[in-house]
């Protein structure tokens, strides 16, 4: 996490948990994620709000730089399809769009402002497991070699 006082002290939306934060042991890194429910979807009211423009826009959905956000919450509740945590509240299903959202936020470029959602938006909002459609070679994840025949 990232605390900029001087960033809170003119916005005044996140003074609380960066204060919170400043708090924090050494080392101790919290971050929020986008997750699941982001994906076809990629509705981006939260990027209006986000005061350091950590998020990062895909093909398919949005990711935080973990190395940008400051732990200020506001993007949470302007996500329509709830797919925005606090690192420690994502739910255990979640739990791989921790290093996603790590990994793909140093390769997608910044997201500060907000455009339309996805065409298939409302098509795709209540589905679940979307992750595991999505391309592999798009998430960096290399397909098995084949076995050669002996």
């Amino acid at each position: 996490m990232l605390c900029s006082l001087h960033l809170c002290g003119t916005l005044n939306r996140c003074a609380a948990p960066c204060i919170r934060g400043a708090r924090a042991p050494t080392g101790l890194a919290v971050t929020h994620l986008v997750t699941d429910p982001c994906i076809k979807c990629k509705y981006t009211d939260c990027v209006e709000v986000c005061p350091v423009d950590c998020f990062r826009e895909g093909p398919d959905f949005l990711v935080i730089d973990p190395d940008e956000c400051i732990d200020c919450a506001v993007c949470i509740p302007e996500c329509p399809v709830n797919a925005i945590y606090a690192e420690e509240d994502m739910p255990v299903d979640f739990a791989s769009f921790l290093e996603l959202n790590a990994r793909l936020s140093r390769q997608w470029p910044t997201i500060s402002r907000s455009i339309a959602p996805s065409p298939e938006a409302a098509q795709w909002k209540d589905e679940t497991g979307k992750l595991s459609g999505l391309d592999p070679e798009l998430l960096g994840i290399s397909p098995l070699s084949p076995t050669p025949n002996r």
